[in-house]
C-alpha cells in the first residue's frame, strides 16, 4: 500500500487560460478608462456664479424684446428682424444655460452656444459698424419715436447681449469646444433668413414702409443682382467670423472651475 501522507501535491499553477482572461480584463479595463468622457468621471459641479450670469444676459435680451413689443405696432416687422430672433435665441439658450450651471448638469453642446453667440455677435457689428454708420451705404439712422425706450431696448439688444455672450464664453465656458466643421454649418440660419426676408418682402405692397427689414436687402433700392452681391459680401464676412471665433476657442485658456473641497481618497487630507 500506498501511504497516503508521502503522496507529493502537485503546486497548482495559473491555468493559461486564466492569464489570458486576466490580460484582457487589464487591456478592456484600460481602454475603457482611455475612452471615458470626464464629465462621467469627475463629479458634477453647481456653478451659482456662471448661472446667474447667463440669466442676467437672458433677462438683458428678454427686456430689450419686451420694450420693443410694448412699443411698435407692427408685430410681423418687429419679428422679422435679425436683431430680435438672435435676441430670442440668446434668451432661450442662455436661460436654459443657466438651469444646468445652477442644478449640475452638463452644459448646452457648443455646438449650439456657438450658433448663437455668432448671431448675436453678427447682430451686435452689423448695428454698429453698418446701420448706425452713415459712410457704410446702409444706414438706418434716424429719430424713433418713444426714443427713451427705444434707446433702452436698442442697447440692450445689440450691445449688452453681444458683449455679455462674448463674456460668458470667454470666461465661463471652457475652451476648445468648436469645431472647424461647426464654422459652415452655423451659416445655415442666416443664409435661410435671406430668402424670408426676400419672400416676406414680395408679399407686401411696394413701397410700403419696412418691406425689406434691412437696407442691404431691399430689393426696390439695390434689385436681385445687388442683393446678391450684398449676399455675398456679408455671408463671407460672416463665414470669417465664425472661423475666427473658431480659431479663438482653440488657443484661449480654459477658465478655472470651482474645486471639489474632498480631496480624492488616497491622495491627501481634506483641503
Amino acid at each position: 500500500m500506498i501511504d497516503p501522507t508521502s503522496a507529493r501535491v502537485p503546486r497548482s499553477r495559473p491555468s493559461q487560460e486564466t492569464s489570458h482572461a486576466s490580460s484582457r480584463y487589464a487591456r478592456g479595463a484600460a481602454f475603457a478608462s482611455a475612452q471615458t468622457p470626464a464629465s462621467a468621471v469627475v463629479p458634477p459641479v453647481r456653478r451659482p456664479l456662471a448661472a446667474a450670469f447667463r440669466l442676467l444676459i437672458a433677462l438683458a435680451a428678454l427686456t430689450g424684446i419686451v420694450l420693443d413689443v410694448a412699443i411698435t405696432p407692427d408685430l410681423s416687422r418687429l419679428f422679422s428682424y435679425f436683431t430680435v430672433q438672435s435676441n430670442i435665441a440668446v434668451a432661450v439658450c442662455f436661460a436654459w444655460s443657466a438651469h444646468r450651471a445652477w442644478s449640475a448638469r452638463p452644459p448646452i453642446s457648443p455646438r449650439i452656444t456657438g450658433a448663437v453667440l455668432l448671431y448675436i455677435t453678427i447682430t451686435g457689428l452689423v448695428y454698429h459698424f453698418v446701420l448706425t454708420n452713415d459712410s457704410s451705404g446702409f444706414s438706418m439712422t434716424g429719430t424713433p419715436e418713444n426714443e427713451t425706450l427705444r434707446t433702452v431696448s436698442t442697447h440692450l439688444l445689440h450691445t449688452v447681449a453681444p458683449i455679455g455672450a462674448a463674456l460668458d464664453w470667454l470666461l465661463l465656458t471652457p475652451a476648445r469646444g468648436y469645431r472647424w466643421r461647426f464654422a459652415g454649418q452655423w451659416l445655415a440660419y442666416p443664409f435661410l433668413y435671406l430668402p424670408f426676408a426676400l419672400i416676406r418682402g414680395a408679399l407686401i405692397t411696394p413701397g410700403a414702409e419696412g418691406r425689406y427689414p434691412y437696407p442691404f436687402l431691399d430689393v426696390e433700392i439695390h434689385g436681385y443682382a445687388g442683393i446678391a452681391l450684398n449676399t455675398l459680401v456679408f455671408g463671407s464676412a460672416f463665414y470669417a467670423l465664425a472661423l475666427i471665433l473658431v480659431t479663438i476657442d482653440q488657443f484661449r485658456p480654459h477658465p478655472r472651475r470651482p474645486e471639489n473641497r474632498i480631496s480624492p481618497m488616497g491622495i491627501g487630507p481634506l483641503k
